[in-house]
């Protein structure tokens, strides 16, 4: 690991003006960005710790929805008792990943931030064009079992690993931000992440110099919310797909449907195809699969990877099967 210099920073105006200095990062929980240091794959020449900030609240919010600060750790958020009641499926999501240990360090606006397990970026002597622009791709052509069927190009194929921002995208949530001017913008989960295209490098619409300050939870959606996460073991493992779903039936038809996949692409991936081809359609297996299809439908595989296109299509039809039955 590099040296750094340190500071921690106990107002968001003080944080954002600390961040302007050149080689400055933010560092809160730290169960992503410490490895990567190691790694001398983020070298940072100064960090500005912002855990301190007073961004842990999880409020309620007039029109129903949820306020929840950016330094709320993931293990609170997920036992707050309105996130289990109203927003079962990320309580669900959260539970679903790291360990206990790192979800008592780890913040919402850090998990959004946490970058990609593929092991090409992680490896210094591979080319990696994430780690490194224009130095290839050594995922295509090479093991690319965990990697993306959905929104890859040809400099990228690595996927996102967060189970949380799966959930949040499928609850319709917003992201605030805070710039060193004091103003506020928010951004749709599903548009904060971006595609690889030819700059996979550039992986959020962050701004330099702009903070995470907190998540905003539109009211809970009608119907039964589930996170169900397929993984090569029970525990402490990233998705090789997982499934947000919520769904709402009124007399046997499906009312309303809200689907996002993670482990499948670069961002979570919210599939309108799916929810379409579920819309107004009978609450029965065939519909399942058909908006399973519908889902994968643009799907393409990169080899060890293959298998992941059933696998989601499976995963998708149970869940939704899971939660008709429940609703």
């Amino acid at each position: 690991m590099r040296s750094f210099t340190y500071e921690r920073a106990m107002t968001a105006h003080t944080a954002l003006d600390a961040v302007s200095k050149t080689g400055a990062k933010f560092i809160s929980g730290g169960t992503n960005l410490l490895d990567l240091m190691k790694l001398e794959i983020e070298k940072p020449g100064h960090l500005v710790d912002i855990s301190r900030l007073p961004l842990r609240d999880i409020e309620d919010l007039p029109d129903g929805g949820l306020r929840i600060g950016a330094q709320t750790a993931n293990s609170d958020l997920a036992a707050h008792s309105h996130v289990r009641s109203r927003y079962p499926v990320l309580s669900q999501a959260l539970v679903a990943g790291a360990s206990g240990q790192l979800r008592n360090k780890a913040s919402t606006g850090g998990n959004l931030l946490q970058r990609t397990r593929c092991p090409y970026f992680y490896d210094t002597a591979a080319g990696c064009n994430k780690r490194d622009p224009e130095a290839g791709c050594a995922a295509i052509g090479g093991f690319n079992r965990i990697h993306a069927i959905l929104g890859a190009s040809s400099s990228c194929i690595a996927t996102h690993p967060s189970d949380m921002a799966v959930a949040m995208a499928a609850l319709d949530a917003e992201i605030e931000l805070l710039d060193a001017e004091q103003a506020v913008r928010r951004v749709p989960v599903t548009e904060f992440h971006r595609l690889p295209g030819d700059t996979p490098h550039i992986e959020t619409v962050l701004r330099p110099g702009e903070m995470i300050t907190g998540v905003l939870l539109p009211p809970p959606p009608p119907g039964r919310q589930i996170y169900r996460k397929v993984r090569d073991r029970a525990s402490y493992e990233f998705a090789l797909v997982s499934v947000a779903a919520v769904l709402s039936t009124e007399g046997g038809t499906i009312s309303q449907a809200r689907v996002a996949f993670g482990g499948v692409a670069h961002k979570p991936w919210r599939s309108v195809e799916a929810e379409d081809a579920l819309t107004g359609r009978p609450a029965t297996m065939a519909t399942y699969r058909a908006a399973a299809e519908a889902a994968m439908q643009d799907a393409v595989g990169q080899g060890h990877n293959d298998f992941k296109i059933e696998l989601a299509k499976r995963t998708l039809s149970r869940t939704l099967a899971q939660a008709a039955q429940a609703g």
